[in-house]
């Protein structure tokens, strides 16, 4: 009888609700800490994390035993109430729906693992909004801009 083997990585990519700048410095490292335990305790490889204020980007070595929505699921839920229990933020936290699961080969891992650890020195240059729909463009996918994250400058145009 043979084995299965598979190989895959996925760079996932989620905004807070209303894009509103909500994770703070202080915390910053330890729900990067935390999202990593789900991400292991759900079976898969944590390569990188890297968060912003307002969003997260976490590249992971794939086990094909879990779907990717339900992964998702699991992270968003996990934290937000990991996150509203240590009383992180006075303000109501919460993931937006949607999300990004990019795939990337095995020759991509190193570039994509220093982008996402980067995102500082990215964003200093290029807001999410940009950067999510360049992401989108890169890889080809076919999008209306009505079921993109709600991003922050849209959410201000007042006419």
């Amino acid at each position: 009888m043979g084995d299965t083997y598979t190989q895959a990585y996925f760079h996932l990519v989620f905004a807070v609700q209303n894009r509103k700048s909500l994770i703070d410095e202080s915390w910053k490292p330890d729900l990067e800490k935390y999202i990593t335990a789900i991400v292991k305790n759900q079976g898969h490889k944590l390569i990188a994390i890297g968060s912003m204020p307002d969003h997260i980007h976490i590249l992971i070595g794939y086990s094909v035993k879990q779907t990717i929505p339900d992964l998702v699921n699991i992270i968003k839920t996990s934290s937000n109430q990991w996150i509203k229990e240590k009383g992180f933020t006075a303000f109501r936290f919460s993931w937006q729906n949607g999300y990004g699961a990019f795939s990337h080969s095995r020759s991509q891992i190193d570039r994509v693992a220093k982008y996402v650890l980067k995102q500082e020195k990215h964003h200093s240059k290029k807001t999410f909004k940009a950067e999510y729909i360049g992401i989108l463009k890169r890889v080809q996918i076919e999008f209306k801009n009505e079921y993109l994250f709600d991003f922050i400058e849209e959410n201000l145009d007042v006419k």
